[in-house]
Order: C-alpha cells, then structure tokens, then sequence
C-alpha cells in the first residue's frame, strides 16, 4: 500500500504531521519508492538474494527452505552448464540483464497492479475479502501478446477473488463475466502515471504524489 498525509515515512499514509517525522525515516521512505530503487535495485534484492535465501521460511520449518535450496542448486547447475559452453563473462553478460529486466516487468506487474489512484485502503478491522479483492487491485487491460507473456496476470481482480483458477483460464471468465473488465481497468499508458502516486490521502481517499504535501499547513 502506499505512502499517509501522518506518518508517511513509515507507512505512507498522508497526515497533517508529516513534518514531525524523522527527516532520516522520510528520506528512507522516498528512496524505497524512487524508481530507481524499485526498478533496478529492487529486482537484484528480491529475486537474487531475497527470494533465493528466504531467512524468513526458516520459521515455517526445513521443508520451505530446503524446497528453494533444492531450487537454488538446480540454477547453479544450469548455470555452470551454460557458463562451460560460453565461459562465464559470455554467460554473465546476457543472463544478468535478462534477470534484472525480467525482475523489473514483474516488479512493475505488481506494483500498478496494486498502487493506484483510486485503490482499496482501510484500517485493520474494517476489511472485507470481497472489497479488497475487486477495490484493491486493477484489471490491467494489456494487448493480447503481453497477456499471453504475463500469463494473463492483468485480470488480477479475478486472481485475488479466486486465486485457484489457473492463469490461461482466466481470460475465459473475463468472457463469461465481461462486466469484470470495468473492475479497476487501467491502460498501459495510464499505468504510467502509477509512478508518482505514494500516498494515501485518508480525506479524499485516493493515493497522491510527494507534492501533495506542499499543500499541508506549515
């Protein structure tokens, strides 16, 4: 979820003391949502080390882990095979930025698919399933060819609704149900404006830019 107009630097909601933040944790909170951070930093720390290593499942037991250790040994052998045909700088040059651009797609799938104008944001408590499912995510309206290559992630309304149906059937329920597609729609060109939005006005109940501060009293 995005930015408050209170604490934005910790949890980015828009409040009328921003300013009382630590101006350490608002610089922090800024650079978590810079492109830059997200685009480039962000698929090297999420899909390298931080979904490779997976400290966190260690509380959910050895199975968890070992499964992505059993997944990590079969990447390194795949590229120690790759890297002996082509020697490791040939190999390096063309896997790394495959890597880094195809964890920025997904970084950005994610990330417009759930930071928008007009998203779903409540306190804890006052949630529903059904609301957040449909209000919290955008039916992301690709071309045919970049749906068939995102497995058809952009009917993410339906996906949060009922995660169960697998990917290359849900455009058969956009085709039964066609009112699913006005659920949050949004185009590839209005997605770019997804970026500068960080967060959430509370009183108007949308997600603003950074420079909606300047509009808060001094």
């Amino acid at each position: 979820m995005g930015g408050n107009v209170k604490d934005y630097a910790v949890d980015g909601v828009l409040r009328k003391d921003n300013r009382a933040t630590p101006l350490r944790q608002r610089i922090l909170y800024r650079l978590v949502r810079s492109q830059l951070v997200m685009l480039v930093v962000g698929p090297f720390w999420l899909f390298v080390l931080k979904y490779r290593f997976p400290v966190d499942l260690m509380r959910g037991g050895v199975m968890p882990w070992a499964s992505v250790m059993g997944t990590n040994l079969a990447i390194a052998g795949g590229a120690v095979g790759m890297a002996s045909l082509v020697g490791w700088k040939a190999f390096l040059l063309i896997q790394l930025p495959i890597t880094m651009l195809a964890g920025a797609i997904g970084i950005w799938l994610f990330y417009v698919q759930h930071q928008f104008e007009g998203t779903y944001f409540v306190r804890e408590g006052e949630w529903t399933f059904h609301a957040s499912a449909f209000e919290g995510s955008t039916y992301y309206d690709l071309p045919a060819v970049l749906s068939w290559f995102t497995a058809n992630i952009g009917a993410h309304p339906v996906h949060h609704l009922a995660s169960r149906i697998p990917s290359y059937r849900l455009p058969e329920v956009l085709a039964d149900h066609p009112e699913l597609r006005d659920v949050g729609r949004l185009t590839f060109s209005a997605s770019l404006k997804c970026f500068r939005l960080a967060l959430w006005d509370e009183e108007a109940g949308r997600l603003v830019p950074f420079r909606a501060l300047r509009k808060l009293p001094a």
